[in-house]
């Protein structure tokens, strides 16, 4: 059974953040600036979201826990043939995906830059453990990535497609169930679930104290999917 890189996301997340800093989505990764990879454990549980704390010139800061992302500003919007840069130009891609996004009133530029981290977070985590970049999509810990993706970094579609289909913690019924075969993303010591099919009849159930990937199948008699301390579960295959 392989060992995900980060036995959690917050802290791989957290050193992106970090290693964000002064980088865009023209190609210049974390690693261009510097940056190096986190250790493979951390205090962290995946699921948790982190806010790196502001470095110093000389020593970066310990990254400081924080609660969800602010939600985004709503009201009226900036319409798109006003959308333009206080300096030089918006690419095509940019200006669509900056449409109906710019509050009126607001930078522009800071809207992109917003999107453009996202996705320099997604490009130094497929670089350390492609499986933690997709369950970060999947439960949405990386939020807006799918917009993101589309409008400033198309290179990591592939992420997004991926995550459509994986099942983040939690109880999954009915249609949203899809048989096949899954992988646990990023698990911590207490990853445990629980496949039931009609009358609540226990298909199979299972736990990983070691921390380490499993592998399960859903079938196609599964009513119910419920996951806890696994992150989440990727696809491996759809079941004919």
């Amino acid at each position: 059974m392989r060992n995900p890189f980060p036995a959690c996301v917050a802290v791989v997340l957290t050193a992106a953040a970090l290693a964000a800093c002064g980088s865009s989505a023209d190609g210049n990764g974390p690693e261009a600036a510097g940056a190096q990879r986190p250790a493979a454990s951390g205090p962290a549980v995946p699921g948790t979201p982190t806010t790196p704390a502001t470095p110093t010139a000389e020593q970066p800061e310990e990254p400081a826990a924080a609660g969800p992302s602010a939600p985004a500003a709503t009201g009226p919007k900036t319409p798109s043939d006003a959308i333009t840069p206080a300096t030089g130009t918006f690419t095509k891609k940019q200006k669509e995906y900056l449409a109906d996004r710019v509050p009126k009133g607001m930078d522009p530029a800071a809207v992109l830059q917003t999107g453009q981290e996202t996705c320099d977070k997604l490009r130094y985590l497929v670089k350390a453990d492609r499986d933690t970049a997709v369950g970060a999509i999947a439960t949405d810990e990386i939020p807006d990535a799918a917009d993101a993706v589309a409008g400033l970094c198309p290179q990591h579609q592939d992420l997004v497609d991926e995550a459509t289909y994986a099942y983040p913690d939690g109880t999954h019924t009915g249609k949203a169930l899809r048989p096949g075969g899954y992988r646990s993303a990023s698990p911590t010591a207490s990853c445990s679930w629980r496949i039931t099919g009609a009358g609540d009849k226990e298909l199979s159930s299972g736990t990983s104290g070691s921390g380490e990937s499993r592998t399960i199948t859903i079938p196609k008699s599964a009513r119910t999917f419920t996951s806890t301390g696994c992150y989440a579960w990727l696809p491996e295959g759809a079941e004919e």
